[in-house]
């Protein structure tokens, strides 16, 4: 999770969220270099005395600075398309899971079991335990399998929100009427923490989202007790 001065993306706990990061340092190598180039031509205009006749009307540089910011943008825009293919897939998802947003706490359904579902509160700050997170715990965790596809049905019940977790690489608007999806691969153990992305009234900023992340027989073990609590 985010930690105090930290400039960066959080660790990728997902495939998707790597090559998101990978695409970041890439487009900002290429903006590091153009700014560098810009800055050294300004530099020079102001500090040379010197006139070039050449520079002045060439047309070998009016060809050369109209076909290389194409060749960049395409640099960017290809890696860019691929990225945007890769998070729109969903293939075969193993287990689905319908995330509701309400004012203002998010409800989940595992759409797969025929009676496991849950609300999921923050929990106050006078009620939080040694170690857990002001703001970001919650009452109940979405826990999934990890290294399994996960699909999760986004939707809102009153006004717009948005279930976005940064670990993974996944924020997707809850509307209401409509029913969007998203999929993700989870890399590792782990609990991540994300919010609604999207101002929805006052308590916005008190409706985290918890994502536990664990081996598939944890899963089947924690599935079914919570069928039996059911």
């Amino acid at each position: 999770m985010a930690h105090p001065s930290q400039l960066g993306f959080q660790d990728a706990a997902s495939p998707v969220m790597e090559e998101l990061i990978h695409f970041h340092d890439h487009t900002l190598m290429i903006v590091f270099l153009i700014s560098t180039l810009v800055l050294y031509i300004i530099t020079a205009m102001v500090t040379t005395k010197l006139t070039n006749k050449y520079i002045l009307d060439s047309q070998e540089i009016e060809i050369v600075w109209t076909i290389l910011p194409a060749i960049i943008l395409i640099m960017i825009a290809l890696p860019s398309l691929r990225i945007l293919y890769l998070m729109d897939e969903i293939n075969d998802p193993h287990l689905t899971i319908k995330a509701m947003g309400h004012q203002w706490y998010w409800s989940y359904e595992y759409t797969d079991y025929e009676d496991l579902g849950f609300d999921s509160y923050m929990i106050q700050t006078q009620d939080l335990t040694p170690g857990q997170f002001r703001l970001l715990e919650t009452d109940h965790r979405m826990v999934v399998p990890m290294e399994s596809p996960i699909r999760v049905l986004v939707s809102a019940e009153d006004v717009l929100h948005s279930w976005a977790v940064p670990a993974l690489g996944v924020k997707m608007d809850a509307v209401p009427g409509r029913l969007n999806q998203t999929a993700f691969i989870i890399s590792r153990p782990g609990v991540y923490y994300g919010q609604c992305s999207e101002i929805c009234g006052a308590n916005h900023s008190f409706m985290p989202i918890v994502v536990e992340a664990v081996p598939l027989e944890h899963f089947e073990a924690w599935s079914s007790s919570m069928l039996e609590e059911a």
